[in-house]
């Protein structure tokens, strides 16, 4: 099984941005019919290579095109006005036949802040204001504040409201987790975070819900190639670029997931971390072993022309040899995107 993710980064070497929007749609409609569990768009603002900034229009043109797909946003709550979210996520919901869920964050980049006027040191307290009456609304409750009755027409399809999940990667992300009934999605594995999470669902009144806490070599980017070397030469750049713009928004950071402090491809791929590129048989292998492939085929803005055959090559090699080995992964993937946690 594989899933996709989607940035949109475009640096200046890569493909246009125009090509890479026209693409990640009719990828996402060829991906469901060929064994895709979900597509994953993430958000970040003001980056030189362009990354995407607005996952919910992207999951809109991918709803469009798609039919049984599951949507996973990530997005950064502080930025977001809670009520135009709540009426956004509710037309998505309608829109994807109640296919969308999220995955809410608080975002890292002092810099983005700054894009928003907003004070980085604030981020908790902006966070745990949105969150509680984004939750309420999108259940169909009307909320008194300040003398005004606020409410969301039209209501989520889905009854009580999207899946929602809270991502991070710190103790405290667990705590805010648990601290609203929410699943975890993190980007790391910090030792007591399962604990910390756990403590706090109980202390305020939930049952633990799904977590996922990734080590730090887990593979964020998957490519599978016939020929392993002649796959870096074509793909390197694009993956070293995605590798090392991540390392720069994290600096001194060696506990989450998804980028490897490098300077060169040769190191990147030695570091066999963040990013991979399997051979058709260790692809197999893993997805007959119940470990998902976590492709990202624009990576970097790498041209379409040069990514659909590597896609391809999962639907149409790799899970076919593999097919009837590796149905846990559906059901674990599955679990966690669609869980309504409280």
């Amino acid at each position: 099984m594989f899933t996709l993710r989607f940035d949109m980064r475009a640096p200046a070497f890569g493909a246009d941005p125009a090509a890479l929007y026209a693409t990640a749609p009719q990828m996402c409609a060829w991906a469901e019919d060929h064994g895709c569990l979900a597509a994953v768009m993430r958000e970040h603002h003001g980056s030189e290579d362009g990354y995407l900034p607005s996952p919910l229009l992207l999951a809109s043109a991918v709803a469009a095109s798609t039919q049984r797909l599951t949507l996973s946003l990530i997005l950064i709550l502080p930025f977001y006005d809670p009520v135009r979210l709540a009426e956004d996520i509710a037309v998505l919901d309608i829109l994807s036949n109640g296919r969308a869920s999220y995955i809410m964050a608080l975002g890292y980049r002092p810099e983005e802040y700054k894009i928003f006027g907003l004070d980085l040191g604030d981020r908790g307290r902006l966070a745990d204001e949105k969150l509680g009456l984004l939750r309420r609304l999108l259940a169909g409750e009307t909320v008194v504040r300040d003398g005004r009755q606020i409410f969301v027409t039209p209501r989520p399809l889905t009854a009580g409201g999207p899946a929602m999940m809270w991502g991070g990667g710190s103790l405290a992300a667990a705590r805010r987790a648990g601290r609203y009934g929410l699943g975890m999605l993190a980007n790391a594995n910090v030792p007591g975070m399962q604990q910390a999470y756990e403590d706090s669902c109980r202390k305020h009144g939930y049952q633990p819900g799904p977590t996922f806490f990734p080590d730090r070599s887990t593979p964020s980017v998957c490519f599978v190639a016939d020929d392993v070397d002649e796959a870096w030469a074509e793909l390197g750049e694009y993956l070293l670029h995605d590798a090392r713009t991540y390392a720069a928004w994290n600096p001194g950071n060696e506990v989450s997931a998804g980028f490897t402090h490098v300077d060169t491809v040769d190191e990147l791929r030695e570091a066999a971390a963040s990013h991979v590129i399997y051979s058709v048989p260790e692809a197999i292998s893993r997805v007959r072993a119940g470990k998902m492939l976590a492709m990202s085929p624009l990576c970097g803005g790498l041209p379409p022309e040069i990514a659909w055959p590597y896609l391809k090559r999962v639907g149409e090699v790799v899970l076919p040899e593999a097919s009837g080995t590796s149905g846990n992964s559906e059901s674990t993937l599955g679990e966690l995107l669609s869980n309504k946690n409280g």
